[in-house]
């Protein structure tokens, strides 16, 4: 796999050259990507959201578009239009934001539940439905929804089962000090450096690497490790509703994924490990009493993967 692990290797460079100190923040991004999923990214506005995808999209030479939810937005907006032409007396159809390989949703909780549909359909099903007709979207298709944590008025959270449907969650939290002051630095310009970031990729090559990734070899005490921590979360006290078999599939996919990043053929216990909290995060539901008592998920998170037992798998070839 050392294919996928070069090509992570360029896009990470690539990405860091305007986005700093989040290295395993971008790399998750290119395990969903790698995994034709979605992430949702629950983060205060102002990380650099926006930069990171980019840059990401620049990396990768691919068409990027951003959607500013907002409540008046109609799906309309998103997917595209008929317009009609007096002339001709025809009706073509405008591509609305979403026909791009990488799409940021900015505050997707921001959007009714009829747009949020629209949106997640595209990421679902690689299409849309627009005037009664199936449209195909790009290939690879990329999708970075973010919600807003600390503002609720005028929002429109998403269901439990919708947030299900993101392969992973992630937060990019706070930079460090010495991070945070080469930010300022790097920006002492007219124009922002993300303007810079040119494609050091084909986007046509992640197909390819899609592929690769799903013939990345899990052993059976892996497999096992993963059915023990999904079985775990279901039977936890505090947790009302556990870990449904998409994100097993979610989970068994990502560790592939990571494991071709760190250029290896086979999956260890560490991978699951890794990817178990941004896997769970959105896909664990507490009961009324736990979170009366101050339990979070991440610490019922803590607990799995303290009880399970990690696996000791046989040494797989380099």
């Amino acid at each position: 796999m050392q294919s996928v692990a070069e090509w992570a290797r360029q896009i990470v460079a690539s990405v860091e050259t305007v986005f700093f100190g989040k290295r395993v923040v971008i790399e998750k991004l290119l395990v969903t990507l790698l995994c034709r999923g979605h992430v949702l990214l629950e983060d205060v506005p102002g990380m650099g959201k926006t930069i990171l995808a980019r840059a990401l999209a620049s990396s990768l030479g691919g068409r990027f578009s951003r959607i500013q939810c907002t409540p008046d937005l109609l799906p309309a907006d998103i997917l595209g239009v008929s317009v009609y032409n007096p002339k001709e007396g025809t009706f073509s159809f405008r591509e609305g934001p979403i026909m791009a390989n990488i799409v940021l949703v900015d505050e997707i909780n921001r959007a009714t539940p009829r747009t949020q549909s629209a949106l997640l359909e595209a990421t679902g099903e690689g299409q849309v439905s627009i005037e009664g007709k199936r449209r195909e979207l790009p290939d690879p298709f990329f999708l970075i929804a973010t919600e807003n944590p600390v503002e609720f008025e005028g929002t429109f959270p998403l269901p439990e089962a919708q947030q299900d449907r993101f392969l992973i969650s992630l937060s990019i939290g706070y930079p460090e000090r010495p991070v945070e002051q080469r930010i300022v630095d790097s920006q002492r310009r007219l124009t922002h450096p993300v303007t810079d970031v040119t494609p050091v990729t084909e986007i046509e090559s992640v197909r390819e690497l899609q592929e690769q990734v799903v013939e990345i070899h899990v052993d059976q005490g892996v497999m096992d490790y993963i059915s023990g921590l999904v079985e775990a979360s279901r039977s936890h006290p505090s947790v009302r509703i556990g870990v449904s078999p998409r994100g097993t599939l979610a989970l068994y996919k990502t560790a592939q994924a990571l494991a071709a990043v760190c250029g290896r053929d086979y999956v260890i216990p560490e991978d699951v490990k890794e990817l178990c909290r941004p896997v769970f995060a959105k896909r664990i539901i507490l009961t009324s009493q736990a979170v009366i008592r101050g339990v979070s998920v991440d610490s019922i998170i803590t607990t799995l993967l303290d009880t399970v037992p990690t696996p000791v798998i046989p040494e797989q070839r380099a």
